[in-house]
Parts: structure tokens; sequence; C-alpha cells
């Protein structure tokens, strides 16, 4: 027996499968012999009465056929069983059982047997009353002050206070706004009932109250309650605890004073009997039963607190004095008089362990055997670590790391309506007065097995928000479908970089493996512009060319043109909800496509969408070879341009910040000087102080402001920049003829961050991504792929360096370099591809030449196409307007 294990005095097991309450436990000197010792009553929801006198010979003996006194099947289940003086005209102890629709009061008395088999004990029903309303649980005591007798008080599942003067009924009432029974508890001092409401509140009634408010049934004839309402009754104190209660105990110090104690869910309550708190215990661990009574210190209560891990602890006040383990989890816990040793414990488990024990310690009598030493061959050690190694490398290559299944526990589904909210969920736009519309996404979940704790998180790209993006699944049952719906708006004066959602759910699997599994979707184009009047002059122009006929912007984009005559429309406008438009314009005799705009990351979304809508029609007709290329040079001298505005930001946003920090110093400081000033007795003349201390004290709200509007301007500025990578990277795919994982290493390079960070910005980023790539796959030699890249990312001090890469990216692209993640791959052979490349440097003063060269091939941004004699209206040779 190890230290802290209870020590078994007496035990036994109660029947066959049979369950157990914490109600189903009383003990009390029930057959009234007067020698101080007490009985085990114990009933069962089977409707079994057991009680028990237990004898042990010596500690830790099981139970004896003279241990159980009585056992009766009362047919009914017992949901409660309680020992007071129930019956009138006498003081003498009787049983009160309580059953879903009758409460019985029995007497129990015993006969001295005139043989070997010891004394019989019997019952007899004093009285019995049937219940109209199904019962919960109950609690007596001397309702009213009276004395030499008990009332009983029954709490029916509908929140009805039902009170019984022995063998009559008194009246009935109902508790306001109940809707579950709680713990139920009475106190003498006070003379009130104390329970837990729904509403996760401590009540206090009192009796008086309770006996002149109106009476909750019409009774006429008979005593029995009836069905009916009652008035609402005036509660005496609440105290909110914030959780549900297990249950309730009352202890008294004296006449003079009370406790009331209240076990939570996760929280230990002690309480004046004011309803004013003494103390909170925050319990760590999940707790089934306490049990409150006086401690030999004045002044003080020790409880036992049962937990769900076989734990009895015994606190005393709040501080934890002795923990025990027990055989089994108790659901109710007593203490009491048993065969002359006084503070026995006994508990009771839900499928009906009772156990008798006390708290003690065994001294240990083990000794750990010596160890007969030996040396230790190295080389059969080592030998044995390179076999078990080479296990399980075969095993991690022959299975993998995540083993994979034939069908997934969860399918994660997305529908996004085609039409409009009815009534726009963007209540918070900042559109000004214009109205700004919301779509509603719907995402189905469907489980194949259990799954416990599934968490859904939707993610779109700011400026756009969700209505709600986190939904939390407790349980979710086999082959169970759950869906729940969302509303996607635009909130800001700029376009996001993209209109694709994510819905990512985090699950555990039956076994307890965690697993994530994510769904995407894609929002309408309408959802962040509308239709808007074509332009014909504009700062930037994109043309991309196919090699299949053109086809009619009509059926591209039917919900931003009105059909024509014709039904060919070769040009439409796009007006963004943040205030800046987009002109696509499509050739009638040529098989290319221009996109233009005032700004240049607002081509994005529309080049984008002019792609994927291509190539959406062209699967429909069934043709598989469609294509779009980019014959044009990369405008890279815009995209440097907004690289230099937001680094300018992040920069500005550390000079803020700092400048923000020594205010706030000197703020700091000149209080301290203040205070030092008025608590002087003799006062010295503040010295223009206050002034002093009332300028930095605008300052810091001024810095303060102005560092918030710096961040929200990075933010503006960052979500510019993704748009307007996005942008040159399609247009270096579409260039350059890259594939579709050579397209993944370009996003992983230039987008590794969702959102900006003061702290690891996006330039610095970028830079050891292009770094490597520069030095690994789009190497000139070997002798660059030997070079390690710095472990440390710091903010540089400018661009030139980020820029002059992504110029060498594009060159060494250009003469036919080939993106890839194996270190090993050889330098390509040197191509030369359209739109014309210089050579790659091979030293310092070459690399500082091409640069300029390269200044020259990739900025010329004005004219993205060939120049060609054309009519004064039309900017592109076979595009009318």
């Amino acid at each position: 027996m190890s230290l802290f294990k209870a020590r078994d005095w007496w035990s036994t097991v109660l029947g066959e499968k049979e369950e157990f309450d914490q109600g189903c436990l009383c003990l009390a000197d029930v057959d009234n012999m007067g020698s101080g010792q007490d009985k085990i009553i114990v009933g069962s929801y089977m409707g079994y009465l057991r009680i028990f006198n237990p004898h042990p010979v010596k500690s830790g003996d099981g139970t004896q056929a003279e241990d159980l006194l009585l056992e009766v099947h009362l047919r009914d289940p017992i949901l409660q069983v309680e020992v007071g003086k129930f019956v009138s005209g006498t003081e003498m102890l009787h049983l009160a059982v309580l059953h879903s629709r009758k409460l019985c009061v029995y007497s129990v008395s015993g006969t001295l047997g005139n043989v070997e088999h010891g004394n019989q004990y019997q019952i007899k029903l004093m009285y019995e009353h049937n219940l109209q309303r199904t019962a919960c649980n109950m609690t007596y005591g001397s309702f009213g002050g009276i004395k030499g007798r008990d009332l009983i008080c029954i709490q029916s599942v509908d929140g009805m206070l039902m009170v019984f003067e022995q063998e009559s009924y008194a009246f009935g009432r109902f508790l306001p706004g109940s809707l579950l029974p709680g713990p139920l508890a009475y106190s003498a001092r006070t003379d009130s009932f104390i329970t837990v409401s729904s509403c996760r509140q401590v009540e206090s009634y009192r009796y008086q109250v309770l006996a002149f408010a109106t009476d909750a049934d019409k009774r006429q004839e008979t005593e029995q309650p009836k069905l009916g309402s009652g008035k609402r009754l005036v509660v005496d104190w609440t105290l909110n605890i914030g959780e549900q209660a297990l249950d309730i105990c009352i202890v008294s110090f004296n006449q003079l004073a009370s406790s009331v104690f209240v076990l939570g869910e996760r929280n230990f309550f002690g309480l004046k009997d004011n309803g004013q708190i003494l103390f909170m215990k925050k319990l760590d661990y999940s707790p089934s039963c306490f049990l409150p009574y006086c401690s030999v210190s004045e002044g003080t209560i020790n409880t036992l607190i049962g937990n769900h891990n076989n734990m009895l602890r015994i606190y005393q006040d709040v501080t934890l004095k002795w923990a025990t383990q027990l055989p089994h989890v108790p659901i109710a816990v007593r203490v009491g008089c048993l065969h002359d040793l006084k503070g026995v414990i006994v508990t009771l488990s839900d499928d009906g362990h009772l156990q008798c024990s006390y708290l003690g310690t065994d001294p240990s009598l083990f000794q750990a055997p010596k160890v007969e030493s030996r040396e230790l061959n190295y080389d059969e050690l080592d030998t044995e670590l390179k076999e078990l190694q080479k296990i399980i490398k075969d095993v991690n290559k022959s299975q993998g790391a995540w083993p994979m299944t034939e069908r997934d526990d969860l399918k994660v589904s997305a529908l996004v309506s085609p039409e409009f909210d009815s009534v726009s969920q963007a209540a918070d736009a900042e559109m000004g007065t214009d109205l700004v519309p919301s779509v509603t996404v719907k995402v189905t979940l469907q489980s194949r097995v259990a799954l416990q704790k599934a968490k859904l998180s939707v993610y779109v790209q700011p400026p756009l928000v969700l209505t709600c993006d986190q939904f939390t699944f407790e349980f979710m049952a086999p082959e169970m479908t759950r869906t729940v719906a969302f509303s996607v708006y635009l909130k800001g004066s700029y376009a996001p970089p993209e209109l694709e959602g994510n819905a990512v759910v985090s699950y555990y699997r039956p076994t307890g493996i965690p697993r994530v599994i994510q769904c995407k979707f894609r929002l309408p184009l309408k959802l962040i512009c509308q239709p808007g009047q074509p332009s014909k002059t504009a700062s930037h122009k994109l043309t991309i060319d196919t090699n299949k006929p053109p086809v009619s912007l009509l059926c591209l984009f039917p919900g931003f043109v009105h059909q024509s005559e014709d039904d060919q429309v070769n040009v439409i406008g796009f007006h963004f909800l943040g205030g800046s438009r987009v002109t696509l314009l499509a050739s009638k005799t040529s098989q290319r496509y221009r996109i233009q705009s005032e700004q240049f990351e607002d081509l994005w979304l529309i080049t984008n969408e002019l792609i994927i809508r291509l190539q959406e029609y062209f699967e429909k007709q069934g043709i598989k070879d469609f294509a779009c290329s980019f014959s044009g040079s990369v405008p890279l001298q815009e995209y440097f341009e907004l690289i230099d505005h937001h680094f300018e930001l992040r920069i500005n946003g550390e000079k803020l910040e700092e400048l923000l920090s020594e205010r706030a110093v000197q703020f700091r400081a000149i209080q301290r000087r203040l205070l030092t000033r008025f608590k002087d007795k003799t006062p010295a003349p503040l010295q223009h102080l206050d002034t002093l201390l009332d300028g930095t004290y605008k300052q810091v709200i001024a810095l303060a402001d102005a560092v918030e509007e710096n961040q929200d301007n990075v933010s503006q500025s960052f979500a510019r920049l993704r748009s307007a990578t996005r942008l040159v990277i399609l247009l270096i795919g579409l260039w350059q003829k890259l594939s579709a994982d050579q397209v993944a290493i370009l996003e992983a390079a230039f987008l590794p961050l969702q959102q900006g960070a003061q702290e690891l910005g996006w330039e610095e980023t970028v830079d050891a991504a292009l770094s490597h790539l520069l030095k690994t796959c789009l190497s000139k030699s070997s002798k660059e792929q030997a070079l390690n890249l710095g472990s440390q990312l710091n903010t540089p001090k400018d661009t030139s360096r980020l820029k002059k890469h992504i110029t060498l990216l594009c060159d060494r692209l250009a003469k036919g370099g080939r993106l890839c993640l194996s270190t090993d791959a050889a330098a390509p052979p040197t191509m030369v591809m359209p739109g014309g490349c210089a050579p790659i440097p091979e030293s310092d003063l070459e690399e500082r030449s091409v640069e300029q060269d390269s200044a020259e091939l990739f900025t010329n941004h004005k004219h993205l196409i060939a120049e060609t004699p054309v009519p004064e209206v039309s900017p592109l040779q076979g595009v009318s307007e």
C-alpha cells in the first residue's frame, strides 16, 4: 500500500449493474439504538434499499453476512434517502425515501435474535405522499423555527418547491425563472432555502416569504399537490458564480454564524449566509462530490472533495492538507462513527462500490536490490544503435510520416451564394454613402466517424471581412452533417489582393490524433466592383496574348455589361468600390486583350479574372490547348515604386514608435518630479513643470494617433504590394511559360507573409528567399551554390539590394534558368527568350552594367507593346472602343 492511498477499513460491492447518485448515501443512527453508532443507508436507482452496520475483524476485511442489517426492494427508483424527525408525536429518527413520484417515511426497528444469526431488522411504512410532479431532490429541517420535528421540502424537475409538514402537505411554490433544478439546501440560522438556478447564480429564499406567497396549487378537497402556476417569489439574495453547481452544503459554527459551501464544475466557493463571498478556490481537476465539516481549529472548515481521478482531497478552507487515492470515483462522501471508530470516511461510486476508509500512511518496506556492476561493451551498443536507426529509417520511407486513410474522416465543402444578401450585412463598412453589398457563404461539414472538438476557422484577405470567422462543434456523430452560414463584405477603400477564401477545420480523430482539413472558395468579382464607364486613357497598360480567337466580353463578364444587338462587346469598364477604375479591351482582329488602369496594382484582379474565365470558357467548349502568353516587358519600375512606398511607411513607423517611447519616458519623469514636489512639506515652485507635463501629454496622444494611422497605412500598402506581386508573378509565368510547380516556387519566395509585421518584414524575408534561389537553382556556377546565407534577418537600410535581386531573377529566367527545389541542379544552358535579354554578368563591374541594361529592359512600362501606326481613337491595333 503506497503512502497516499486511503486505508481500507471495510468495503463491499452492492448488487449487479445497479446505479447510484450523490443522494443515495446517508449515515445516521436510523434504528434509534442510542449508542452513537451510525448505520450506512444506501438506496439505488433499481429500487433496492440497504442498511449496513460494518463490524470488520481487521482493517480491509470485506463484508460479512451480519454486516447487512436490511435489504428491501421498493420497486421504484430511489432518488434520495434522509434520516430525521419526520413523524409527529415523537422525536424518534425515521427514514425518508424519495422516489420520482412518491415520498415514503419508514421506521426502522430491530429485535433481539434468539439464535446465532443475530438481530432481525424490519421497516414499517409510517406514511407516504403521492406526488403529481416528478421529484428531483429534497431537503429537510425545522422550517419556521419549530422545535422537535423536521419538515421536508421536495424540489420538482420543473422548479416547484413542495413543503410537507410530516403527514400533511403544506404548500407548493414555483421558483421564479426556473428552467432546470439545481442542488437544494436549508439554512436553519436564516430559515431559508438555498439553491443554484439555471442562470448559474446562487439564490436564497426565506421560508416565511414562501409560506405567505400565493399558493402554487388550487387545493379544493384534498391536500395533494395539483398542477398550477404560482406568483413570482422575491429572492432574498443572489450571487452569480458563472458555472453550474454540483452540490450545496451548509455548515454552522454556532447559533450566531453559518457558512454556505457550493461546489462548482471548476471552482469551490465559500459564502456567508447573507451571500457574501468568503473565499473561492479554483480547482485544477473535475470534482465529483464534496463534504464540508467543522475543523478542530476554531473558525476554519475542513472539506473533503472527490474528483474523477479517483482522488480524495482534504482542504482546510482553501489550503490543501492531504490527498489520498481511492479505488473508485466517489459520487457521494460522508463522515461518521462506525463501530466506535470516529471519523470514518464512507464513499460510494456510481456502480455500487461502497468503502469505509480512514487516512494514514504505511511505511514502505521495499528495498531496491543492489545492481551488479558490469563493464559496457561500446562496440555492441554502437552496432545495436545503427540497426535500430536503420529500422526507423526503413519504416519512415515505407509508411510515411502520416498514414493515409482510404476515406477522409471529414468532408468539407463551401457554397457561395450567386446573389447578394437582400439586407446587406456591411454595417461598419468604410465606403461613405455608397451601399456595400455582402454575399452569403455556406460551409458544410459531413463526418464519417465520431469527431470531438471540431473547430472551423474561415480566412479572407483584408479588407474583406466576415460576420463570423470561428465556429466550434463539440461533438459530431457519425454520418452527421452540419452547415454554418456567414456573410462576406468589403471594409476599406482599396481592393483585396485575392478573392479566394479558405475554410480550415481542425479536429481530433477517435484515436486522439489531431487533423486539419481545408476547403477553398472563390468570392464573386461583383462583391468588390461594379460596372463602370470605360476609359480611353490610362497610365498603366498590359496586353495578354492568346492562341484562340477573341471571345465576346459579354460571354465572359455577363454581369458587367448590357446585352447589345450584335452580342459582340469588346470593351468593359470596372469601377472598384474604393474608387479606382479599370478598363478591359478585346481585339476584334487579333487574339489579344488589353487591361489598363490608373493604378498599377488594380490591374491584378481583372487580369487574373480574365484568364480564369477564358480557361473556363474554352474548357466548356471542349478545347484543351488554350494558352495565354505575355510578350511585353515586365513592369518592374512600377513594382519597385510600391516596394519603396511600403518600406518607407515601415521606417516611418519605427521612427514614430521610437519617438513615442522617448516621450513616454519623459512623461513619467515629469510625473515623478511633480509627485516629489507635491509630497514635500515645504513646497517649492513648480518651475513650469505642469506646463511641460501638459505639453508632453499632448505629444504622447498625437504620436499614438500617428502610430495608429501609420499602421493602417502600412496594412493598406501591404495589400497593394501583394496585388502587384501577384501580377508580376503572373506576368513572369506567362512570359517564360513556367509550369505550375515553378510558379508555386515564385509565390513561396515573393509571398512568404500573409500579413505585414514590424519585426519581420516583407522586404528582408523576400530578399533572403531570392538570394537562396539565385545561389542554388539559378546560380551561375557551383561556387555560388557553396555559399551559405546568413541565418539572421534584419531590417535593411534601403531596398536597393532587393530590387537588384528581383532584376537578376528576371535576367536569369530570361536566359533559360529553371526553378526547382533540388540543390544539385546543374546550371541550365543559355537560351534566348522572347523580349530580349542581356547576358548574365560574371563580375561586379559587369553586374553594374547589366543593372543599367536591365533598367532599360524592364522599366519601359509605358510601352508594353510594339508601336504601330493606328487611328487616333484606338491605342491598340484592332481594338474598337
